[in-house]
């Protein structure tokens, strides 16, 4: 009998990873169709059948990229606008959720629930809004109006109370006597201990603005300001589109998303699990 257990749960166990394997493998389909269409000629992107891999790569569609477009210039303002508004919402969540979390004062609950409350609220319900304020404030077509609307996040201050309702008050209470300020408190225990969490903001800010192409859009008109998302769109014309470039820049523009991923993943999954221990 145990054997015949032991062996069901062998099969359940079979048939779970090969069911994971499977989706991980459809969901990697897309990206390896862009990595063989940024090898080919425009006209031989969507032919019929699929040749996944070109009988002669086109490695030139990786150098006429440069050229074509001021690629390297979009990639600059990118990467500034992504670090910026990471390193922002860094210190304005774990802020926040320091006070929401560890600090005792009349109406906390409240204001912590209205100011969650507007991740229920989409973008496009107050785009127009901040559109006019941002142009009022002379700030229109400029990364400044990208970098003050995106450097709070209700997401970023939720997922970070969520870790420090997990850490000890003793641990705040103990260091209070010693004398540390609530600024020391912040910066040498809770800080060190919210690596998880910290790191798990960080690959979702990162990826959200340097995914972003509908802000970018509405606020940049100058080329020497937009970002790679918008650059994209330049080798699209009124006729055609020249895909095989598309994939091409889709390609490099992944690269930083994946280095960033890569090198905190080992604490993303911990920080995910641990930001809903205690709610």
């Amino acid at each position: 009998m145990a054997g015949r257990n032991r062996g069901m749960k062998l099969t359940v166990m079979i048939i779970v990873y090969a069911l994971l394997i499977a989706t991980v493998l459809f969901m990697l389909v897309p990206y390896v169709w862009m990595l063989s269409s940024s090898l080919k000629l425009n006209k031989d992107v969507f032919s019929f059948p699929m040749q996944w891999i070109p009988e002669a790569p086109r490695w030139q569609n990786y150098a006429d990229i440069w050229t074509r477009i001021p690629l390297g210039k979009f990639i600059y303002n990118t990467a500034k606008l992504s670090v910026i508004v990471t390193i922002l919402q860094l210190l304005t969540s774990s802020f926040a959720a320091y006070a929401f979390s560890k600090l005792r004062f009349k109406g906390r609950n409240t204001l912590f629930l209205g100011y969650i409350a507007t991740i229920a609220i989409p973008w496009q319900a107050y785009m127009v809004p901040q559109f006019i304020l941002m142009r009022y404030l002379g700030l229109n077509n400029t990364h400044m109006a990208i970098i003050l609307l995106q450097a709070f996040s209700a997401f970023g201050v939720f997922l970070m109370r969520q870790f420090y309702q997990s850490i000890p008050d003793e641990l705040c209470e103990a260091a209070r006597i010693d004398g540390l300020s609530e600024y020391g408190i912040w910066a040498r225990i809770m800080l060190p201990l919210s690596k998880p969490a910290l790191s798990t903001l960080v690959i979702f800010t990162f990826v959200s603005t340097w995914n972003d192409f509908l802000g970018p859009m509405i606020y940049l008109t100058r080329t020497e300001l937009k970002t790679i998302q918008i650059g994209l769109r330049m080798f699209i014309s009124q006729y055609s589109a020249e895909y095989g470039l598309i994939m091409a820049a889709s390609v490099i523009s992944i690269i930083p998303v994946l280095l960033v991923f890569l090198t905190l993943q080992k604490y993303f999954v911990q920080g995910v699990a641990s930001s809903g221990i205690k709610g």
